[in-house]
Protein backbone atom coordinates (compact mmCIF):
# COMPACT_ATOMS: atom_id res chain seq x y z
CA UNK A 1 0.00 0.00 0.00
CA UNK A 2 1.71 3.21 -1.06
CA UNK A 3 1.42 6.46 0.97
CA UNK A 4 -1.17 8.46 -1.04
CA UNK A 5 -3.44 4.95 -0.70
CA UNK A 6 -2.58 4.70 3.51
CA UNK A 7 -3.48 8.90 3.43
CA UNK A 8 -7.24 8.05 1.70
CA UNK A 9 -7.89 5.20 3.95
CA UNK A 10 -8.19 8.51 6.83
CA UNK A 11 -10.64 10.91 5.33
CA UNK A 12 -9.73 13.49 8.27
CA UNK A 13 -6.11 12.97 8.21
CA UNK A 14 -6.53 13.69 4.17
CA UNK A 15 -8.37 16.86 4.76
CA UNK A 16 -6.46 18.02 7.35
CA UNK A 17 -3.30 17.32 5.41
CA UNK A 18 -5.27 19.25 2.30
CA UNK A 19 -5.53 22.67 4.53
CA UNK A 20 -2.03 22.08 5.76
CA UNK A 21 -0.42 21.68 2.26
CA UNK A 22 -2.86 25.01 1.22
CA UNK A 23 -1.47 26.81 4.11
CA UNK A 24 2.36 25.92 3.36
CA UNK A 25 1.94 26.87 -0.14
CA UNK A 26 1.15 30.48 0.93
CA UNK A 27 4.62 30.52 3.19
CA UNK A 28 7.54 32.08 1.23
CA UNK A 29 9.97 29.48 0.59
CA UNK A 30 8.06 26.08 2.09
CA UNK A 31 7.80 23.57 -0.71
CA UNK A 32 6.20 20.25 -1.37
CA UNK A 33 8.91 17.94 -0.45
CA UNK A 34 6.48 14.79 -0.43
CA UNK A 35 6.07 15.62 -4.07
CA UNK A 36 2.02 13.88 -3.43
CA UNK A 37 -0.87 15.19 -2.49
CA UNK A 38 -0.06 16.58 0.99
CA UNK A 39 2.09 18.07 3.40
CA UNK A 40 3.08 17.92 6.82
CA UNK A 41 2.23 21.00 9.43
CA UNK A 42 3.97 24.27 8.82
CA UNK A 43 6.02 24.10 11.94
CA UNK A 44 9.89 22.74 11.77
CA UNK A 45 10.66 19.59 9.77
CA UNK A 46 12.96 18.09 12.31
CA UNK A 47 13.34 17.98 16.07
CA UNK A 48 15.92 17.47 18.91
CA UNK A 49 14.59 15.91 21.63
CA UNK A 50 16.82 14.90 24.68
CA UNK A 51 19.65 14.40 22.13
CA UNK A 52 17.50 12.08 19.66
CA UNK A 53 18.16 11.95 16.12
CA UNK A 54 15.88 14.68 13.62
CA UNK A 55 12.53 13.56 13.43
CA UNK A 56 10.18 14.90 10.75
CA UNK A 57 6.74 16.53 12.60
CA UNK A 58 4.65 14.70 10.63
CA UNK A 59 2.46 12.81 13.69
CA UNK A 60 0.19 15.12 15.52
CA UNK A 61 -3.07 14.50 17.53
CA UNK A 62 -5.49 15.53 15.18
CA UNK A 63 -8.10 14.70 16.64
CA UNK A 64 -7.54 17.02 19.53
CA UNK A 65 -6.71 19.61 16.33
CA UNK A 66 -10.47 18.85 14.75
CA UNK A 67 -12.43 18.87 17.82
CA UNK A 68 -10.54 22.43 18.60
CA UNK A 69 -11.14 23.58 15.16
CA UNK A 70 -15.11 22.44 15.47
CA UNK A 71 -15.51 24.62 18.76
CA UNK A 72 -14.04 27.09 17.08
CA UNK A 73 -16.38 27.42 13.92
CA UNK A 74 -19.46 26.68 16.00
CA UNK A 75 -17.73 29.78 18.24
CA UNK A 76 -17.50 31.61 15.33
CA UNK A 77 -21.54 31.03 14.02
CA UNK A 78 -23.36 31.67 17.62
CA UNK A 79 -20.93 34.88 18.10
CA UNK A 80 -22.36 36.18 14.79
CA UNK A 81 -26.02 35.24 15.92
CA UNK A 82 -25.72 36.43 19.77
CA UNK A 83 -24.52 39.71 18.46
CA UNK A 84 -26.10 40.56 14.95
CA UNK A 85 -29.04 42.38 16.70
CA UNK A 86 -26.95 44.59 18.96
CA UNK A 87 -26.60 47.35 16.96
CA UNK A 88 -30.73 48.06 17.62
CA UNK A 89 -29.47 48.69 21.18
CA UNK A 90 -28.79 52.61 21.63
CA UNK A 91 -25.56 51.18 23.81
CA UNK A 92 -24.15 49.90 20.06
CA UNK A 93 -26.29 52.12 17.62
CA UNK A 94 -22.98 53.26 15.77
CA UNK A 95 -22.19 49.41 15.23
CA UNK A 96 -22.58 47.34 12.10
CA UNK A 97 -24.21 44.38 12.55
CA UNK A 98 -21.15 42.25 11.67
CA UNK A 99 -19.22 44.62 13.88
CA UNK A 100 -18.31 41.78 16.74
CA UNK A 101 -18.25 38.79 13.60
CA UNK A 102 -15.96 40.98 12.17
CA UNK A 103 -13.83 41.77 15.16
CA UNK A 104 -13.99 37.84 16.43
CA UNK A 105 -12.72 36.56 12.97
CA UNK A 106 -9.80 38.96 13.35
CA UNK A 107 -8.61 38.43 16.79
CA UNK A 108 -9.34 34.44 15.30
CA UNK A 109 -6.96 34.74 12.80
CA UNK A 110 -4.05 36.97 15.08
CA UNK A 111 -4.50 33.80 17.14
CA UNK A 112 -3.74 30.92 14.57
CA UNK A 113 -0.90 32.74 13.09
CA UNK A 114 0.42 33.08 17.30
CA UNK A 115 -0.54 29.32 17.61
CA UNK A 116 1.61 28.68 14.08
CA UNK A 117 4.70 30.46 15.38
CA UNK A 118 4.15 28.90 19.13
CA UNK A 119 4.21 25.09 17.74
CA UNK A 120 7.55 25.53 16.39
CA UNK A 121 9.11 26.21 19.53
CA UNK A 122 10.42 23.58 21.52
CA UNK A 123 9.02 22.98 25.01
CA UNK A 124 12.53 23.63 26.48
CA UNK A 125 12.52 27.32 25.71
CA UNK A 126 9.06 27.87 27.46
CA UNK A 127 10.54 25.79 30.75
CA UNK A 128 13.79 27.74 30.80
CA UNK A 129 11.90 31.40 30.56
CA UNK A 130 8.22 30.01 32.83
CA UNK A 131 9.68 32.18 36.04
CA UNK A 132 10.00 35.08 33.24
CA UNK A 133 6.81 34.84 31.96
CA UNK A 134 5.01 35.04 35.11
CA UNK A 135 6.96 37.68 36.19
CA UNK A 136 5.51 39.29 32.85
CA UNK A 137 2.19 38.82 33.50
CA UNK A 138 2.47 39.92 37.16
CA UNK A 139 3.74 42.94 35.70
CA UNK A 140 0.87 43.69 33.50
CA UNK A 141 -1.78 42.84 35.59
CA UNK A 142 -0.39 45.61 37.73
CA UNK A 143 -0.19 47.78 34.49
CA UNK A 144 -3.98 47.23 33.65
CA UNK A 145 -4.71 48.59 37.27
CA UNK A 146 -3.21 52.31 35.94
CA UNK A 147 -3.79 51.80 31.85
CA UNK A 148 -6.57 49.68 32.29
CA UNK A 149 -9.75 50.35 30.20
CA UNK A 150 -13.33 50.35 32.20
CA UNK A 151 -16.11 48.40 31.30
CA UNK A 152 -19.16 47.40 33.66
CA UNK A 153 -17.24 48.72 36.54
CA UNK A 154 -14.39 46.50 36.15
CA UNK A 155 -10.77 47.81 35.06
CA UNK A 156 -9.96 44.14 33.09
CA UNK A 157 -8.09 45.28 29.32
CA UNK A 158 -5.41 47.25 27.90
CA UNK A 159 -6.40 49.07 24.49
CA UNK A 160 -3.65 47.78 21.79
CA UNK A 161 -5.61 48.98 19.25
CA UNK A 162 -6.03 46.05 17.28
CA UNK A 163 -7.58 44.26 20.17
CA UNK A 164 -8.01 44.98 23.97
CA UNK A 165 -5.72 42.62 25.48
CA UNK A 166 -6.81 41.05 29.04
CA UNK A 167 -3.87 40.40 31.04
CA UNK A 168 -5.55 37.66 33.48
CA UNK A 169 -5.64 35.75 30.01
CA UNK A 170 -1.99 35.88 29.77
CA UNK A 171 -1.53 34.98 33.70
CA UNK A 172 -3.46 31.80 33.17
CA UNK A 173 -0.88 30.42 30.96
CA UNK A 174 1.87 31.12 32.98
CA UNK A 175 0.68 30.35 36.45
CA UNK A 176 0.57 26.91 34.46
CA UNK A 177 4.20 26.82 33.25
CA UNK A 178 5.56 28.46 36.20
CA UNK A 179 3.74 26.19 38.36
CA UNK A 180 5.01 23.10 36.23
CA UNK A 181 8.75 24.44 36.18
CA UNK A 182 8.49 25.09 39.49
CA UNK A 183 7.54 21.72 40.98
CA UNK A 184 10.54 20.32 38.26
CA UNK A 185 12.99 22.83 40.14
CA UNK A 186 12.17 21.62 43.85
CA UNK A 187 11.28 18.00 43.28
CA UNK A 188 13.34 17.34 46.43
CA UNK A 189 11.22 19.98 48.36
CA UNK A 190 8.06 18.37 47.62
CA UNK A 191 7.49 16.70 51.16
CA UNK A 192 9.08 19.74 53.20
CA UNK A 193 6.09 21.74 53.82
CA UNK A 194 7.23 25.13 54.18
CA UNK A 195 10.10 25.38 51.55
CA UNK A 196 7.57 23.92 48.81
CA UNK A 197 4.32 25.68 49.87
CA UNK A 198 6.10 29.19 50.71
CA UNK A 199 6.93 30.46 47.04
CA UNK A 200 3.79 29.09 45.61
CA UNK A 201 1.82 30.68 48.27
CA UNK A 202 3.15 34.32 47.64
CA UNK A 203 2.55 33.62 43.86
CA UNK A 204 -0.93 32.57 44.14
CA UNK A 205 -1.71 35.25 46.83
CA UNK A 206 0.01 38.53 44.81
CA UNK A 207 -2.05 37.27 41.42
CA UNK A 208 -5.31 36.94 43.78
CA UNK A 209 -4.68 40.30 44.60
CA UNK A 210 -3.85 41.83 41.70
CA UNK A 211 -6.67 40.43 40.08
CA UNK A 212 -8.84 41.20 42.93
CA UNK A 213 -8.21 44.68 42.24
CA UNK A 214 -9.22 44.68 38.97
CA UNK A 215 -11.87 42.72 40.34
CA UNK A 216 -12.10 39.58 38.33
CA UNK A 217 -13.00 36.92 41.04
CA UNK A 218 -13.41 34.38 38.27
CA UNK A 219 -9.95 34.36 36.85
CA UNK A 220 -8.22 34.25 40.51
CA UNK A 221 -10.28 31.08 41.28
CA UNK A 222 -9.24 29.63 37.94
CA UNK A 223 -5.56 30.45 38.83
CA UNK A 224 -5.77 29.10 41.97
CA UNK A 225 -7.20 26.00 41.07
CA UNK A 226 -4.33 25.38 38.15
CA UNK A 227 -1.58 25.96 40.59
CA UNK A 228 -3.54 23.55 42.95
CA UNK A 229 -3.80 21.07 40.45
CA UNK A 230 -0.66 21.12 39.49
CA UNK A 231 1.09 21.17 42.47
CA UNK A 232 -1.60 17.82 43.37
CA UNK A 233 -0.44 16.23 40.18
CA UNK A 234 3.57 16.81 40.80
CA UNK A 235 2.81 14.92 44.58
CA UNK A 236 3.31 17.95 47.09
CA UNK A 237 2.72 17.35 50.76
CA UNK A 238 -1.16 17.61 51.02
CA UNK A 239 -0.86 20.16 53.90
CA UNK A 240 -0.12 22.58 51.18
CA UNK A 241 -4.22 22.25 49.64
CA UNK A 242 -5.59 23.07 52.92
CA UNK A 243 -3.36 25.92 52.97
CA UNK A 244 -3.65 27.24 49.72
CA UNK A 245 -7.17 26.97 49.96
CA UNK A 246 -7.31 28.64 53.19
CA UNK A 247 -5.79 31.45 51.74
CA UNK A 248 -7.96 31.48 48.53
CA UNK A 249 -10.98 31.17 51.01
CA UNK A 250 -9.71 33.61 53.96
CA UNK A 251 -9.11 36.06 50.59
CA UNK A 252 -12.60 35.59 48.83
CA UNK A 253 -14.24 36.68 52.29
CA UNK A 254 -12.70 39.70 52.69
CA UNK A 255 -13.04 40.85 49.21
CA UNK A 256 -16.68 39.91 49.68
CA UNK A 257 -16.84 41.71 52.92
CA UNK A 258 -15.66 45.29 51.44
CA UNK A 259 -17.64 44.48 47.77
CA UNK A 260 -21.32 45.27 48.40
CA UNK A 261 -21.67 44.28 44.65
CA UNK A 262 -20.28 40.78 44.41
CA UNK A 263 -21.56 40.35 47.51
CA UNK A 264 -25.14 41.13 46.36
CA UNK A 265 -24.23 38.75 43.36
CA UNK A 266 -24.28 35.86 45.80
CA UNK A 267 -27.60 36.34 47.31
CA UNK A 268 -29.01 36.88 44.08
CA UNK A 269 -27.86 33.76 42.74
CA UNK A 270 -28.84 31.94 45.71
CA UNK A 271 -32.69 33.21 45.32
CA UNK A 272 -32.66 34.51 41.40
CA UNK A 273 -36.47 34.32 40.96
CA UNK A 274 -36.78 36.76 44.69
CA UNK A 275 -38.50 40.26 42.72
CA UNK A 276 -35.83 41.69 44.77
CA UNK A 277 -33.29 40.86 42.75
CA UNK A 278 -34.84 38.93 39.24
CA UNK A 279 -34.91 42.77 37.74
CA UNK A 280 -31.35 43.56 39.22
CA UNK A 281 -28.08 41.45 39.98
CA UNK A 282 -30.11 38.25 39.03
CA UNK A 283 -31.61 40.00 35.53
CA UNK A 284 -28.92 37.81 33.44
CA UNK A 285 -29.32 34.58 35.47
CA UNK A 286 -33.04 34.61 35.34
CA UNK A 287 -32.82 35.27 31.43
CA UNK A 288 -30.20 32.60 30.92
CA UNK A 289 -32.22 30.17 32.11
CA UNK A 290 -35.24 31.60 30.41
CA UNK A 291 -33.31 31.23 27.08
CA UNK A 292 -32.33 27.51 28.22
CA UNK A 293 -36.04 26.19 28.70
CA UNK A 294 -37.66 28.00 25.10
CA UNK A 295 -34.65 25.54 23.72
CA UNK A 296 -36.08 22.56 25.00
CA UNK A 297 -34.82 19.36 23.27
CA UNK A 298 -34.04 20.70 19.79
CA UNK A 299 -34.12 24.65 19.84
CA UNK A 300 -35.93 27.22 18.45
CA UNK A 301 -33.50 27.18 15.32
CA UNK A 302 -30.36 28.79 14.25
CA UNK A 303 -31.12 32.67 14.89
CA UNK A 304 -33.98 32.39 16.53
CA UNK A 305 -33.06 33.13 19.64
CA UNK A 306 -35.17 35.79 21.52
CA UNK A 307 -33.29 36.08 24.31
CA UNK A 308 -30.23 38.03 22.39
CA UNK A 309 -32.55 40.56 21.68
CA UNK A 310 -31.05 42.48 24.62
CA UNK A 311 -33.25 40.49 27.13
CA UNK A 312 -29.93 38.75 27.81
CA UNK A 313 -26.74 41.09 28.25
CA UNK A 314 -23.37 39.70 27.09
CA UNK A 315 -25.00 37.11 25.36
CA UNK A 316 -22.29 36.71 22.63
CA UNK A 317 -19.38 36.85 25.73
CA UNK A 318 -20.18 35.24 28.69
CA UNK A 319 -23.89 34.00 28.64
CA UNK A 320 -22.44 32.08 24.68
CA UNK A 321 -23.90 28.37 26.12
CA UNK A 322 -27.80 30.05 26.93
CA UNK A 323 -28.03 31.46 23.26
CA UNK A 324 -26.73 27.70 22.26
CA UNK A 325 -29.41 26.31 24.29
CA UNK A 326 -32.08 28.66 23.52
CA UNK A 327 -31.01 27.93 19.49
CA UNK A 328 -29.65 24.27 19.25
CA UNK A 329 -31.60 23.14 22.15
CA UNK A 330 -30.25 20.10 24.92
CA UNK A 331 -28.78 18.60 22.20
CA UNK A 332 -26.31 21.50 21.40
CA UNK A 333 -25.37 22.09 25.03
CA UNK A 334 -24.92 18.57 25.60
CA UNK A 335 -22.72 18.17 22.20
CA UNK A 336 -20.52 21.74 23.63
CA UNK A 337 -20.03 19.60 26.95
CA UNK A 338 -19.08 16.62 25.90
CA UNK A 339 -16.16 18.29 23.73
CA UNK A 340 -15.16 20.03 26.36
CA UNK A 341 -14.80 16.79 28.81
CA UNK A 342 -13.41 15.24 25.66
CA UNK A 343 -10.49 18.05 24.96
CA UNK A 344 -9.81 18.23 28.98
CA UNK A 345 -9.24 14.39 28.98
CA UNK A 346 -6.67 14.01 25.78
CA UNK A 347 -4.85 17.12 27.04
CA UNK A 348 -4.54 15.46 30.10
CA UNK A 349 -3.64 11.96 28.36
CA UNK A 350 -1.02 13.91 26.21
CA UNK A 351 0.60 14.93 29.61
CA UNK A 352 0.63 11.33 31.30
CA UNK A 353 2.23 10.49 28.09
CA UNK A 354 5.10 13.17 28.63
CA UNK A 355 5.66 12.43 31.80
CA UNK A 356 5.72 8.46 31.21
CA UNK A 357 8.55 9.42 29.17
CA UNK A 358 10.34 11.75 31.87
CA UNK A 359 9.24 14.83 30.80
CA UNK A 360 8.03 16.23 34.06
CA UNK A 361 7.60 19.88 32.81
CA UNK A 362 5.81 18.96 29.93
CA UNK A 363 3.31 17.25 31.42
CA UNK A 364 2.74 18.94 34.13
CA UNK A 365 2.19 22.11 31.90
CA UNK A 366 0.04 20.62 29.28
CA UNK A 367 -2.25 19.27 32.30
CA UNK A 368 -2.44 22.47 33.66
CA UNK A 369 -3.73 23.80 30.30
CA UNK A 370 -6.32 20.96 30.58
CA UNK A 371 -6.90 22.09 34.08
CA UNK A 372 -7.36 25.76 32.81
CA UNK A 373 -9.67 24.66 30.06
CA UNK A 374 -11.83 22.08 31.72
CA UNK A 375 -12.13 24.56 35.04
CA UNK A 376 -12.87 27.52 32.97
CA UNK A 377 -15.34 25.64 30.70
CA UNK A 378 -16.89 24.06 33.81
CA UNK A 379 -17.25 27.38 35.61
CA UNK A 380 -18.97 29.08 32.76
CA UNK A 381 -21.03 26.51 31.90
CA UNK A 382 -22.29 26.62 35.41
CA UNK A 383 -22.76 30.11 35.84
CA UNK A 384 -25.21 29.93 32.26
CA UNK A 385 -27.38 26.71 34.02
CA UNK A 386 -27.60 28.73 37.71
CA UNK A 387 -25.20 26.09 38.97
CA UNK A 388 -22.45 28.62 40.19
CA UNK A 389 -22.84 32.57 41.18
CA UNK A 390 -22.34 34.98 38.00
CA UNK A 391 -17.97 35.25 37.63
CA UNK A 392 -17.83 37.25 34.32
CA UNK A 393 -15.31 34.13 33.01
CA UNK A 394 -16.13 33.53 29.20
CA UNK A 395 -16.69 30.05 27.43
CA UNK A 396 -12.81 29.15 26.28
CA UNK A 397 -12.75 28.90 22.54
CA UNK A 398 -16.06 29.73 21.42
CA UNK A 399 -17.20 33.33 23.24
CA UNK A 400 -16.12 36.72 21.96
CA UNK A 401 -13.11 38.58 22.63
CA UNK A 402 -9.73 38.82 21.00
CA UNK A 403 -7.40 37.73 24.04
CA UNK A 404 -9.06 35.03 25.76
CA UNK A 405 -9.18 33.69 21.40
CA UNK A 406 -5.79 34.59 21.40
CA UNK A 407 -3.98 32.61 24.56
CA UNK A 408 -6.41 29.58 24.38
CA UNK A 409 -4.88 28.72 20.81
CA UNK A 410 -1.47 29.52 21.85
CA UNK A 411 -1.95 27.31 24.89
CA UNK A 412 -3.29 24.54 22.69
CA UNK A 413 -0.45 25.00 20.40
CA UNK A 414 2.15 24.36 23.67
CA UNK A 415 0.07 20.93 24.08
CA UNK A 416 0.61 20.23 20.01
CA UNK A 417 3.70 20.71 20.84
CA UNK A 418 4.55 18.47 23.93
CA UNK A 419 2.56 15.50 22.07
CA UNK A 420 5.08 16.10 18.58
CA UNK A 421 7.55 15.92 20.74
CA UNK A 422 6.52 12.72 22.74
CA UNK A 423 5.50 11.06 19.61
CA UNK A 424 9.33 11.87 18.43
CA UNK A 425 10.45 10.14 21.47
CA UNK A 426 8.39 6.60 21.36
CA UNK A 427 9.75 6.79 17.40
CA UNK A 428 12.87 6.63 18.58
CA UNK A 429 12.14 3.71 21.34
CA UNK A 430 10.38 1.63 18.97
CA UNK A 431 13.52 2.10 16.07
Amino acid sequence: MNTHTARLKNPLQAAWQAAAQAIKGLLPGRGNRDGGGGGPLPVRDHINVGGARPVRLLAFDQALVAVVGALLLLGVVMVYSASVALPDNPKFQNYTAHHFLVRHVVALGIALVAALVTVQIPTAFWEKHAPWIFVAALMMLVAVLFFGKVVNFSRRWIPLGVMNFQPSELAKLAIAMYAANYMVRRMDTRDSFFRAVTPMVVAVAVAGALLLQQPDVGAFLVIATIAMGILFLGGVNARMFFLIAAVMIATLALFLAFDDLRRERILAYLDPWNPAYAQGKAYQLTHSLIALGRGEWFGQGLGASVEKLHYLPEAHTDFLLAVIGEELGFFGVASVICAFFWLTRRIFVIGRQAIALDRVYAGLMVQGVGIWMGAQAFINMGVNLGVLPTKGLTLPLMSFGGSAILMNLVAIAMVVRVDVETRALMRRGVS
